[in-house]
């Protein structure tokens, strides 16, 4: 099986391995999980069943807002 190096700061690598011990797998495992994870998602059966199964009044489209009258932002 390939291998993979990859180089992360410390605070990084405590999250990465604190996340396999609670999920009680090695990094390795965890790691090629994300991975997998990203590259090809897999999304429970029915998924796209969902969309427009809400049927409640309340669910309403917001008014649109001016440009003008959001907050100021920074120009970048």
């Amino acid at each position: 099986m390939p291998q993979i190096s990859l180089y992360i700061d410390e605070p990084t690598l405590k999250k990465v391995e604190n996340a396999a011990m609670r999920q009680k797998v090695s990094i390795s495992k965890w790691v090629a999980e994300q991975i997998r994870s990203r590259v090809d998602p897999v999304y429970p059966v029915d998924y796209e069943s969902l969309f427009g199964s809400i049927d409640d009044d309340t669910f309403t489209a917001p008014e649109d807002v001016a440009p003008g009258s959001d907050t100021v932002r920074e120009n970048l």
